[in-house]
């Protein structure tokens, strides 16, 4: 008889808090959304010294860093949806039909053509250090013996804090080596890695389940 498992089993997080990620091992991670640049519209002078740039911030960096690719079929429907509040709202008649052609060719083109949206990511972790033998399962695993109820809870969450504050400054150094490219990065907020690793888990499609702000997300 197989054991039938959850899909929560195979995910490695445990939660998503204050825009960071928790693994099951109790290390940490701060996702950057990273702009994109043409490298093949860059002269040859340019190339190089992107090159010697991107060789210069790699050898920079005492840890390790993950950089990936998300290519996903990009999801027209709320641009033609926005394109059907304008033509109710558009009082000149010609417009109106004009606007009605435009999205049809555009649905049109989408539907024949895949149309892709590429987003680039890096993954900063942090992996903090263990402060008692009795912390077995990692930094975020429970803690028993010395700390009471209430105590318990404040003392981890003065360790997120610290490891926190850590994984913060790992993550200013990478963007500011990526700054030198010409890059612009933005550190995804718990909402948005949640709609990040919904869209990954589902690559399918489907609605987003509802967000709150006030409690951790669990995965």
């Amino acid at each position: 008889m197989i054991n039938a498992k959850a899909t929560q089993d195979f995910v490695p997080i445990k939660e998503i808090r204050d825009s960071i990620i928790v693994l099951k091992d109790g290390s940490m991670r701060s996702i950057l959304l990273v702009s994109s640049t043409n490298f093949s519209l860059k002269s040859v002078d340019e190339r190089q010294a992107i090159l010697f740039q991107y060789q210069n911030f790699l050898n920079s960096l005492d840890f390790t860093i993950q950089i990936f690719l998300m290519s996903r079929r990009l999801d027209i429907r709320p641009y033609l949806q926005t394109l059907e509040d304008r033509i109710k709202e558009q009082t000149n008649e010609l417009l109106k039909v004009q606007t009605r052609e435009y999205i049809e060719f555009i649905r049109t083109f989408t539907e024949n053509f895949n149309v892709m949206q590429k987003s680039f990511f890096v993954s900063v972790p942090y992996y903090p250090p263990l402060f008692d033998a009795g912390r077995k399962g990692g930094f975020f695993s429970n803690v028993t013996g010395l700390f009471g109820g209430e105590k318990q809870a404040a003392t981890l969450d003065l360790d997120f804090a610290e490891s926190r504050s850590q994984l913060e400054q790992k993550v200013g150094v990478v963007e500011q080596g990526l700054k030198r490219l010409g890059l612009q990065t933005t550190p995804l907020g718990t909402e948005e890695l949640v709609e990040l690793f919904f869209k990954l888990f589902n690559p399918e499609g489907g609605d987003v389940p509802p967000f709150n702000p006030e409690k951790p997300v669990s995965l």
